[in-house]
């Protein structure tokens, strides 16, 4: 028979154990009513159907849509989603700069004699573009480049989507003009003069070249005077932040 004093012990430790439980809960269930709001105030279409610990401390596993999966801090200020780190406050994906950054490419070693140069205005102010012809994100940049004031862009002709993109490219290449004829095809959809046999295409190999070396997969491929890359059409009101943004850091 249990003595009064034992009962009376294991009475204690039991009480002891809840209140530890109870306490461990509290900021378990505190953070996931913290990750839940701030997910909620900044993704509103993020149906969120469960927030639990990770096997990781300090990351908090999120399940939405049934059975997809995200990964969290205890604030919900940062995700994890698809090998990426979001800041959900200003839904930048840090993971895409912090790579933008790395595979930045000093100004003075971009090859602009292999370039199309197309000035606007005084052209003080530079960028330089890796564009395929047939590229349809590569013509809604070249609208907003075509706006910009005072801007001096370098078209890196970069045939990637095709045998007519490399047709297109050594017609546009090899026109009296190139500039316009890039321009005409780009903005208006003129199909530029057939290249003479004896045209020298060897830039757009060079160009191919410097692409696969610089990690080049897409395009429009982006290259700012101050170090900036950025992949895909920039929004104008992106492009003029960029354009006047200091030198980036490795």
């Amino acid at each position: 028979m249990t003595s009064p004093l034992r009962l009376a012990g294991l009475t204690a430790l039991t009480a002891a154990a809840a209140a530890l439980l109870l306490a461990a809960a509290l900021p378990a269930a505190a953070n996931e009513a913290a990750i839940r709001k701030a997910l909620a105030e900044r993704f509103p279409k993020l149906a969120v159907d469960e927030v639990r610990r990770s096997p990781l401390a300090g990351l908090w596993e999120v399940r939405f849509d049934g059975t997809e999966i995200l990964y969290s801090d205890a604030a919900g200020d940062f995700i994890l989603v698809n090998g990426s780190m979001i800041d959900t406050r200003t839904r930048v994906d840090l993971t895409e700069q912090r790579q933008q950054q790395l595979l930045a490419v000093d100004w003075d070693k971009l090859p602009l004699k292999d370039a199309i140069v197309i000035r606007q205005g005084t052209g003080a102010r530079k960028v330089a573009v890796f564009a395929d012809p047939n590229c349809g994100f590569c013509k809604r940049f070249e609208r907003d480049l075509s706006t910009a004031r005072n801007l001096t862009v370098y078209n890196f002709l970069l045939p990637i989507l095709g045998p007519d993109s490399t047709a297109k490219s050594r017609d546009i290449w090899c026109a009296r003009d190139p500039g316009a004829a890039w321009r005409r095809w780009m903005l208006e959809g003129v199909q530029p003069p057939k290249a003479p046999d004896s045209c020298d295409t060897t830039a757009l190999e060079r160009n191919l070249a410097f692409s696969r070396a610089q990690r080049i997969n897409g395009t429009p491929a982006v290259f700012f005077e101050n170090g900036t890359r950025r992949s895909g059409a920039v929004p104008g009101d992106q492009l003029e932040a960029l354009l006047a943004a200091p030198a980036t850091r490795k």
